[in-house]
This record gives C-alpha cells, structure tokens and sequence, in this order.
C-alpha cells in the first residue's frame, strides 16, 4: 500500500479497529464499579481506576497534536499533576473528579481520537514522531505513537485496574 492511500485504509483501519477493542474491554471493566470505590487505594502499589483513566485521557490530546488535528481539541478538564507519569496515586482525598466526568471525558474523547484516526492519511502516519527522547526512539513515526497511545498504552494500564478489581473482590470483567 503506496503511503498516497486515500485516509480511513490500511493503518489507519488497523489502528481504529485495535482501539475500538480496546475501549470495549474498558468499558467492561470500567463501567460496573461502584462511584463511591472508583478512587479507593486497594493496594498502594496498583493504581485504581480514577487514577488510571485520568492519566490516559491526559494522552488523548496529544495524539490529536500528533495527527495534526486541533479542530478535535477537547483540553482536559482536570488537573493535569493529579495524573501525569510519575504522580502518586492516593486514596481519594477530592483530588481525583468523580467517576462519571472521568469517563465521559474518556470515552468522549477516545472516540474522537479514533475518529480522527480513520481520517488521517498515510502521510500524516509515516512523519517522524516529534516526541522526542524515548518516545521516538521506540515509535519513530507518527503512527508508531499514536497506535501505542491508544492501544499498548490503554492496554497496559487497563490491566492495573483488572488487578485491581481482583483486589476489591469484583473479579474478572469477562
């Protein structure tokens, strides 16, 4: 497939398709917690679902960035310390937006970003991932990234609140 393939074929079909999987095994897991337990610490060392959804909404923004796209732009609404790489995840102590506004921003703006996606052409794909450092020394294109974004990225975390829920004792969400 020539990298002039008309947007919405070949990668971009692969990568959409991948992240709207993705986001059906997170509403699984997501969506039959109770509001009042999505931000209890069960364990100090596994992340809880607050916790985790905040921090991946933080990266929806900058695949929109990465696939030129700011007409999709949905700033987060949260603040961005509470979940960016490296921050401590805490017991809810009204740091953490409730259970609802999470995912909406979540989902809402997933599906943007899947959206967007589809639309984009192979070039936009194949450009050198401006990241920088790590980030584009293991996904050196602009589709590398965003298809680890959306995908590895969620996937990744997503097992943090499987575990998770093990511990709170709501099992498998399969």
């Amino acid at each position: 497939m020539s990298p002039t393939t008309a947007p919405g074929t070949g990668f971009t079909d692969s990568i959409a398709a991948c992240g709207e999987r993705t986001l059906e095994y997170a509403h699984a897991l997501l969506d039959p917690i109770a509001d009042p337990v999505f931000a209890h610490l069960a364990h100090p060392e596994i992340n809880h679902p607050a916790f985790v959804v905040g921090h991946l909404s933080l990266y929806l923004e900058l695949c929109l960035t990465l696939l030129e796209r700011s007409d999709l732009s949905s700033p987060f609404p949260f603040a961005e310390a509470t979940f960016k790489d490296g921050a401590a995840c805490v017991e809810q102590d009204g740091r953490y937006p409730d259970k609802s506004a999470l995912l909406a921003y979540f989902f809402d703006h997933s599906a943007t970003v899947l959206r967007a996606v589809r639309e984009s052409s192979n070039e936009v794909l194949a450009k050198p991932n401006p990241m920088g450092g790590r980030m584009s020394e293991l996904f050196p294109t602009v589709g590398c990234a965003v298809n680890f974004l959306v995908n590895n990225h969620v996937m990744m975390h997503l097992g943090q609140v499987s575990a998770w829920r093990r511990l709170m004792g709501l099992g498998s969400a399969m």
